[in-house]
């Protein structure tokens, strides 16, 4: 019987990266995804710099895609008015689909195991964790949580916010659109919800929006929603009125959860979304789903050597919320703003007079360059 030293469940940017990490430093991985690459998700897709040295420390240098540099946020309400200033650290916009695919290729040459199968349980018993897919059953000293927004392992491990309904849904599809400028990130606001616009490697925009169901369920389809709700914005209105839909369809998904989730659950180390999911503005949780990778991947480097799960989850736990707690409160301040149209025009007015300040919010949501 195989027994690998770590399990990586769910094979997102937090899942990837953590492979590629541990398998530098000759750790015998297997990740679990029911997917194969490259595949479409629902993303902002737009990257803060902060992880860019951590990358490339990896051996993933994103200098050599073809992801757009992004130096500007554009910023507007629902009736139109917009602040434009620069990021504190810029960004880059590259696709999931191109993304992923990098990483999991750097993941493959490292060594890492790969297995496209669906996880229907995981359990921990005698300090060895089994892991069973609709396949196979796989066998780990360790095992890695990376399985998004919401699974149905979160009911196995009995986890708390999966058992309240939350209004949130999220769409997304690529557009065609020649008028939209290189280098901006732009969020919009609309009733009941904001929608982030951003280029990736193609050229193609990347349109993705969070919704209240309430404001979502008047509308018979995702096109009624966007025809009337949506463009009641006139910055959507006229980014939609010069786009072509590059998707055969949008993608959607529901019941998007941002309550607290603890990062260890039943010894399982959470990362990526699975710990914790910041509200989607500026697209800053790719970076914290890539940060999240190093910290669990540094305390499980420093596992190998005292052996002590207790510590390892201790540790991972504390740090977790160090480094994530002060981001996810403001996240939290910044949606409510952006869902109160009265509030929304007041931080509108201040930014426009001081975009000194929307720098200062953007720097709540941002870490600092992952060293």
């Amino acid at each position: 019987m195989k027994i690998y030293d770590v399990i990586i469940i769910g094979g997102g940017l937090a899942g990837l990266t953590s492979a590629i990490d541990l398998s530098l430093y000759g750790f015998e991985v297997l990740l679990i995804e029911k997917d194969e690459y490259p595949k479409h998700k629902v993303c902002g897709e737009y990257v803060s710099n902060e992880v860019l040295p951590y990358l490339k420390r990896l051996g993933v240098d994103i200098s050599q895609t073809n992801s757009d540099q992004i130096t500007q946020l554009v910023l507007s309400s629902r009736s139109g008015n917009s602040v434009k200033v620069e990021l504190p650290l810029g960004g880059f916009g590259m696709s999931r689909y191109a993304l992923d695919e990098l990483l999991y290729n750097k993941a493959k040459s490292n060594g890492v195991e790969f297995k496209f199968e669906t996880v229907v349980d995981a359990t921990f018993e005698n300090q060895q964790f089994t892991v069973k897919t609709t396949k196979n059953e796989f066998y780990s000293e360790l095992a890695i949580g990376s399985f998004g927004k919401r699974s149905t392992l979160d009911k196995k491990l009995n986890r708390d916010f999966i058992y309240n309904k939350t209004p949130w849904i999220g769409i997304k599809a690529h557009y065609k659109n020649d008028d939209f400028p290189d280098g901006e990130v732009q969020l919009h606001n609309f009733e009941g919800g904001y929608c982030g616009l951003s280029k990736t490697e193609t050229g193609a925009v990347n349109f993705c929006y969070l919704a209240h169901y309430d404001s979502f369920k008047q509308e018979r389809s995702v096109e009624d929603f966007n025809r009337n709700i949506i463009t009641q914005n006139p910055k959507l209105n006229s980014f939609l009125s010069h786009a072509e839909l590059l998707f055969e369809k949008h993608l959607a998904i529901s019941q998007v959860s941002f309550q607290n989730k603890d990062a260890v659950e039943n010894h399982m180390l959470m990362a990526g979304d699975s710990a914790g999911l910041i509200h989607p503005l500026c697209g800053n949780g790719m970076a914290m789903a890539i940060h999240s990778a190093k910290l669990l991947s540094e305390e499980i480097k420093n596992y190998r050597y005292h052996k002590d799960r207790s510590q390892l989850e201790a540790n991972y736990s504390k740090i977790w919320k160090q480094t994530f707690r002060k981001r996810l409160i403001f996240g939290s301040l910044f949606q409510n703003i952006l869902l109160q149209p009265k509030l929304t025009n007041i931080g509108m007015l201040a930014v426009s007079k001081s975009p000194y300040l929307l720098k200062k919010m953007i720097q709540q949501t941002h870490g600092k360059p992952i060293l």
